[in-house]
């Protein structure tokens, strides 16, 4: 055949191997991005690929991601918002916009963001440890309340009394009696970002832009309970499988054994 072709044998060899090792990269990142919730885009499939020992570049994987039909959510940058001096003394802004944190629950920050279930509005609230950026409570229900953060709280694996700080923005749910009693209760200090300053809560607010974007934008919640199981089944794969680029393409759980190892 090589000789009717006039092409020399290796040359034959050669593209038939490369064909195979195209081949399994497709199916490698085909793989990567249907378990990771089709949410992984270019950098984050080439961090997995890595870890399987095929080095690819991020325009390839791009190449072979648009021959099969692979879209990733995340179609525009997400912006990162920069310090700035405008607010650095607010009243109560314990945290301070210091998102970097070395200690785990020293601040867990805290939102909520709304969801459409059936016809109807309902609430999910996540507790966020900016130590490793791990959801460490959460919560879903029809009312935007102190009750649906107190549910959150009740998640927590482990004493409440480890955590330091609380901080959220200014919102009504997060200022009245109950919530005081409660971080009472545990000794837990309270911050405020600065009225109408999203930036003080920046990791809370991306948080909640990356699960609108990779679990509920893609899901159609048939009720409360529904909710609830699929918000549980997210938390646990952003926890334990989701690779984050602020954590060194680290799950937030192996960021956190990762550390216990360095302390000991």
């Amino acid at each position: 055949m090589c000789d009717v072709l006039q092409i020399a044998r290796s040359t034959f060899y050669y593209e038939a191997k490369e064909r195979a090792k195209e081949e399994k990269i497709t199916e490698a990142i085909v793989e990567i991005f249907q378990k990771n919730r089709k949410a992984y885009g270019t950098r984050k499939i080439k961090v997995k690929l890595q870890e399987r020992g095929l080095v690819v570049s991020r325009r390839r994987i791009g190449r072979i991601m648009k021959e099969q039909g692979l879209v990733s959510p995340y179609t525009v940058a997400q912006y990162k918002p920069h310090k700035t001096a405008c607010n650095e003394a607010t009243t109560g802004n314990v945290l301070d916009r210091e998102f970097d944190q070395k200690e785990a629950k020293r601040f867990v920050v805290s939102d909520l963001t709304y969801v459409k279930v059936q016809n109807r509005w309902h609430y999910i609230c996540v507790l966020v440890d900016l130590f490793n950026r791990e959801i460490i409570g959460h919560s879903a229900g029809p009312n935007k309340d102190a009750a649906l953060i107190s549910r959150a709280f009740a998640t927590v694996q482990g004493d409440l009394r480890q955590i330091q700080w609380f901080h959220t923005d200014r919102g009504s749910e997060f200022n009245n009696q109950k919530m005081d009693e409660l971080l009472e209760t545990f000794g837990i200090g309270r911050s405020l970002s600065m009225k109408g300053c999203p930036y003080d809560n920046a990791v809370a607010e991306a948080t909640y832009k990356i699960m609108k974007t990779e679990f509920v934008n893609q899901m159609n919640f048939q009720s409360l309970r529904h909710l609830e199981l699929e918000l549980s089944d997210y938390v646990n794969w952003f926890n334990k499988h989701r690779i984050h680029g602020t954590l060194g393409y680290m799950t937030p759980v192996q960021y956190h054994q990762e550390a216990l190892i360095k302390i000991v």
